[in-house]
């Protein structure tokens, strides 16, 4: 569409003077669609403008000049001034305002035709259940709204709308993310990143925005009734596909992740000074001591221990778990609290973190620095010489860290191998904190929580992006001392809160539904294991199948189908207790830097002591359901870009490998093939059933097993294998590949063959393929805490 004549605003300025039956002025006609009411097409404006005859032909030629020069917009089979939206239209959501309302743009608005959209503000719906079509819209969701002007511009046409919601309208549909290219013979199209369904899109001259072949692209799906391609309409350029930069990229777009703090997000971080730390308890002179990853850029949590000298707890300790006062800076329904509530939680990929909240406060002045002081609310916590926790209290102080570690550089310095800093903390600090943690880990195995043995592996980059290698990093005790102060530490704030009878967000895990666990027990009895019948599970349970396979050929196998049995952890109001830690209360309390429930709980514990009036709002507690919903999905989406980047990673890093062949396990079994996570790089691909051409292989769901029919030749999930690498797609994160090892021979063949490429198997098998290499860590944390 073209700009609109210059000269049409004086054109308004003068009706012209028409005799009954005369052509109407392109004035007449925008008047007249703006003040009627009904609907309005070409049979409407003829019938008004008593246009009979030969000239119903010239009103189409000027109705259709109209439209083509963006004066008017065509619906169906309607007309409309495209600067005046409808009563009832189709908006995207863009953002909040300053008051923290939701507002929208027309999703068809062109700026270039017609400038700047009107203010649309969203009033938001009250949530009506859990599902994801019934919860309140968010930034970048499309609504059907009902609109109702509320002020008016100077030529009398509205400038801002209030709008209702009627429904959250499916994104999928329409919205695309995918690599542009531009061949001669092929014209434009546009491959999507999403490997379930990726056809190429048709996009038309004037629908590219000035993007380049190898760009990575956002556009929107255009309906077309025409035969051919899917057309789309590119909407945002992002860069370069072969900038490394653009791989996690990729995902944020994707997954929704909000990776832009809006303008006034980050000036009123840059506004915040240092805290007055006046009134607050002093433990500035207590040798606190943060421990954290090498490449750890904010710091969070910092820990201390001594031994207890109470005269009634001989061989006891106490422990300080200091954690960051983010709550004395982030404030109820502030601009700060409102972007990190959308937000839920900070975002970690190989190559950039999506904070929660701006570097201002997540890399300064909430971060535990070494030597600098800090606010903070401090755990302190009595324990006797069994590891038993004998009390505990929260206190409101001011900190100074003594020292910044890394987790090897203190388990260094306790096996021996000290350096200039951990020297001197070795006696006083590190050798008392290692005697407390011996005390907690014996507690700890007391209490049984479940011991999943998956090791994790880290992708190293290099410095252009690339996958250097892949790791598998040792977990040292230096590990499992902070996660173990950091559990107890989690338990003490929510007794406290249940106690004080104060809201509060729970971190819960329920146990395995019966489904799970009868599927569990099916296969355990192939392998000559039983689970317990008869009584409710408990972690120790599984502990028992854990020990019992424990260095033999199947425990990998094993560990893998227990995790599967296992429940996702979420966010609630309501207390569920934490399955896998086996704890009967637990919330999140050590991490409010990048976690919105820990700074959910830290407001509700300031409100439980009379700490000060930054602690739970109204608002917070009136929508702590609602928030708990939203951070568990932005959790979930979090695991979920995550992993994608991963995979997309390792596919560019084997893209110039195929053909090689390569070692790995069978690590998803599903009707359509094989899943194969290999062993140097922790990549996963895929085998397809039809690839399998020795035999006709049933899908056995209860053994996590094709079984040929005719041979009983086996591939189950498990299994050690060779595989050769086929095809990469690196843009998706796809990699097909295919079996080069056989299948354990088996004396019983597959007795009947079951369907094994139906629509509803497929969708059954999409939602169990295996999470990849690369959420290893989301994986134990559905066990963990």
């Amino acid at each position: 569409m073209t700009t609109k004549t210059n000269d049409l605003t004086q054109q308004r300025k003068t009706k012209d003077k028409r005799t009954a039956g005369e052509l109407p002025s392109e004035t007449d006609i925008l008047d007249f669609i703006q003040n009627e009411p009904g609907r309005v097409g070409k049979r409407e404006i003829a019938r008004a403008f008593q246009i009979k005859g030969a000239q119903r032909v010239e009103l189409k030629r000027l109705l259709k000049d109209m439209t083509e020069r963006g004066l008017l917009a065509r619906e169906s089979k309607q007309l409309r001034d495209p600067t005046v939206l409808p009563p009832v239209t189709v908006l995207e959501v863009s953002g909040t305002d300053s008051d923290g309302e939701l507002i929208a743009v027309p999703s068809n608005w062109d700026a270039d035709e017609h400038g700047p959209p009107p203010a649309i503000v969203v009033e938001t719906p009250k949530t009506r259940g859990k599902r994801e079509e019934s919860r309140p819209p968010g930034e970048g969701d499309r609504i059907l709204a009902r609109l109702t002007a509320t002020a008016t511009g100077p030529d009398g046409r509205p400038s801002a709308y209030e709008a209702r919601v009627i429904r959250k309208l499916a994104d999928a549909a329409r919205r695309v993310l995918g690599l542009f290219h531009q061949t001669k013979g092929q014209g434009m199209r546009i491959v999507p990143v999403d490997k379930k369904g990726a056809k190429e899109l048709a996009v038309l001259p004037g629908d590219e925005a000035g993007a380049k072949s190898g760009e990575l692209v956002s556009a929107e799906i255009v309906k077309d009734r025409g035969r051919g391609l899917v057309r789309a309409r590119i909407r945002e350029r992002l860069g370069r596909v072969d900038d490394q930069r653009n791989i996690s990229l990729v995902a944020i777009h994707q997954r929704g992740i909000p990776d832009h703090f809006p303008d006034e997000v980050t000036e009123a971080a840059d506004r915040l000074a240092p805290l007055d730390l006046a009134g607050r308890t002093d433990m500035r002179d207590t040798p606190l001591v943060t421990i954290d990853p090498p490449d750890a850029r904010d710091h969070d949590d910092a820990v201390w221990a001594e031994p207890d000298d109470a005269g009634d707890n001989e061989g006891g300790f106490r422990v300080v778990v200091a954690i960051a006062d983010v709550a004395a800076y982030v404030h109820p329904g502030s601009v700060l609290d409102r972007e990190a509530r959308r937000r839920g939680n900070s975002v970690y990929f190989p190559d950039r973190v999506v904070p929660m909240l701006p570097e201002k406060l997540s890399a300064d002045l909430c971060s535990l620095r070494e030597g600098e002081d800090r606010p903070a609310l401090a755990c302190i916590m009595r324990f006797d010489k069994a590891g038993t926790k004998l009390d505990h209290r929260f206190e409101r102080i001011v900190m100074r860290s003594a020292a910044g570690l890394s987790y090897e550089q203190a388990q260094a310095a306790i096996d021996g191998r000290t350096d200039d800093k951990t020297g001197p903390l070795l006696d006083p600090v590190l050798k008392p904190l290692w005697a407390a943690y011996r005390a907690l880990s014996a507690a700890r195995k007391r209490r049984g929580p479940l011991e999943l043995d998956i090791p994790e592996r880290k992708l190293v980059l290099d410095a252009h992006g690339l996958i250097e290698r892949v790791v598998t990093p040792e977990r040292l005790d230096a590990h499992k001392l902070i996660e173990e102060m950091m559990i107890q530490a989690n338990v003490a704030a929510a007794e406290t809160l249940e106690k004080a009878r104060v809201p509060l967000i729970y971190r819960v895990h329920d146990a395995p539904s019966d489904e799970k666990a009868a599927a569990l027990s099916e296969f355990l009895r192939t392998i000559g294991l039983s689970l317990a019948k008869g009584q409710t599970l408990k972690p120790q349970h599984f502990n028992k199948i854990l020990e019992a396979v424990r260095g033999r050929e199947y425990e990998h196998l094993v560990n893998e189908v227990v995790l599967r049995t296992q429940a996702q952890a979420i966010y609630t109001p309501e207390n569920g207790g934490h399955f896998g830690l086996n704890l009967r209360r637990y919330a999140h309390f050590t991490s409010p830097i990048r976690r919105y429930a820990d700074l959910i709980v830290h407001r509700a514990l300031i409100t439980a002591h009379g700490f000060g009036k930054d602690g739970l709002s109204e608002e917070d507690i009136a929508r702590l359901e609602e928030t708990a919903e939203t951070i568990s999905d932005a959790e979930r989406r979090a695991m979920a870009a995550e992993r994608d980047t991963v995979d997309r990673l390792v596919a560019r890093h084997l893209a110039d490998k195929v053909g090689s062949v390569f070692k790995g396990r069978i690590a998803g079994v599903t009707r359509a093939g094989l899943f194969i996570t290999l062993d140097d790089t922790g990549a996963d691909g895929f085998v397809p059933m039809g690839s399998l051409i020795q035999d006709f292989f049933v899908y056995d769901e209860a053994g996590h097993a094709l079984v040929g029919r005719h041979t009983g030749e086996t591939y189950r999930l498990g299994d050690r294998v060779e595989v050769r690498l086929v095809e990469v797609t690196p843009i998706a994160g796809g990699i097909r590949m295919e079996m080069l090892s056989d299948g354990h021979k088996s004396a019983k063949p597959a007795k009947s063959a079951r369907p094994a490429k139906t629509a509803k198997s497929r969708k059954r098998d999409k939602a169990a393929k295996p999470r990849g290499r690369g959420t290893a860590r989301g994986r134990k944390s559905k066990a963990k805490a």
